[in-house]
């Protein structure tokens, strides 16, 4: 299949799902085109089948916001035309699904081009439940020819947020197991805590400096953070208050993650909502045990004492406690780990999930 996939190419969990489906779907074998304002994070342009197409935005001095919208949905069209596209998959809806109806209905006379929607989260929960886009998101969604959600809890709150009855199907987030591994030997040094996140309010970036200090008390544990964002600065002034900012690395955005991640023992999620909980499933794969909140799409990736843990927002107390039981204990950890990386291999590996994709694909053309 020749497919257009269009995001946001930055660090946010729907960008990197959406270049890492390109790249899985170009190595199967199909033609898969970039249609965004600047080259995905993690996209590897030298790879076979891999095609990007630069969205770009003119300004004018009559135009106080520069009309993205329209210019993708142009570049969409145009992209379609030449390559012979057979369909479009944008990830996250506003403004992506409205553009992807505009290209359908441009080359309607010409050819079909049906579109697919995935939903990730604050598109719907937040940015679409917006009213000044509220009306726009339930018609670009109503109007997709597929709509996927990365989880039950997602699509449950779609159909209750817009009153949306028309089928979504739930197709999890992945990860490629081969690609994200345990460590072959553990790491030297202390035990280490990590969080990835952007730095937005809503990852609860401060409750894990809080959290280090309380496992502190117990075990002579670090934490790196990485990622940047707003939060940043709040999380550095808490950890010198505290006294551990010696203890707390910022690293920064990373593009390495798979390289980051076997070299820490535990994650911290402690975020106040997660659609799925992409960051937490990399974990797993590379056997690093997810300390993570009960909320949203997260108890469908971790089984609370099995391969992670899960408990209420803002609870540090509970969050440090598990932290500490898991680096206390050879066999606890040993034992979680191994889970961990079970249930990526069983539930979510890419070899598991890609086809998926490529079956709905299938399904969509074949309504035509």
């Amino acid at each position: 299949m020749r497919i257009g996939i269009t995001c946001y190419p930055t660090y946010g969990g729907s960008g990197i799902v959406a270049t890492e489906l390109g790249m899985e779907l170009a190595a199967r074998g199909h033609e898969v085109h970039f249609i965004t304002y600047a080259n995905p994070i993690r996209l590897d342009p030298a790879m076979e089948n891999v095609f990007y197409h630069e969205v770009e935005v003119s300004t004018y001095p009559l135009f106080q916001y520069p009309p993205y919208v329209l210019a993708l949905a142009s570049r969409m069209a145009e992209v379609a035309d030449w390559r012979s596209l057979d369909l479009l998959h944008v990830h996250y809806a506003i403004p992506h699904s409205v553009a992807a109806m505009l290209a359908r209905q441009m080359t309607a006379k010409q050819r079909r081009l049906p579109y697919v929607t995935t939903l990730h989260g604050t598109d719907i929960t937040i940015v679409g439940a917006d009213h000044s886009y509220f009306g726009i998101t339930k018609y670009s969604i109503e109007e997709s020819d597929g709509v996927t959600s990365i989880s039950d809890y997602l699509k449950t709150e779609t159909r209750a947020v817009f009153g949306v009855e028309r089928e979504i199907e739930v197709i999890p987030n992945f990860v490629n197991c081969s690609q994200y591994q345990p460590a072959m030997q553990p790491h030297g040094g202390r035990p280490r805590l990590l969080h990835i996140s952007n730095f937005r309010a809503v990852k609860r970036v401060t409750d894990c400096i809080r959290i280090l200090a309380k496992v502190r008390e117990h075990v002579d544990a670090e934490l790196w953070m990485a990622g940047d964002g707003p939060e940043r600065s709040g999380a550095e002034s808490l950890a010198h208050e505290l006294g551990i900012d010696r203890h707390v690395k910022f690293i920064g955005k990373q593009s390495g993650i798979r390289e980051i991640l076997p070299q820490t023992d535990v994650l911290l999620l402690p975020s106040q909502l997660e659609s799925f909980g992409l960051v937490a499933l990399e974990a797993m794969a590379c056997g690093v045990i997810p300390v993570s909140t009960n909320v949203g799409g997260l108890p469908e990736v971790v089984t609370h004492g099995k391969d992670g843990f899960l408990e209420a927002v803002g609870d540090v107390d509970a969050h440090a406690a598990r932290v500490v039981e898991i680096l206390s204990s050879s066999v606890v950890k040993g034992r979680m780990a191994a889970a961990a990386r079970r249930t990526a291999e069983t539930r979510f590996c890419t070899t598991r999930v890609i086809p998926v994709y490529e079956a709905y694909y299938r399904r969509i053309l074949d309504q035509g």
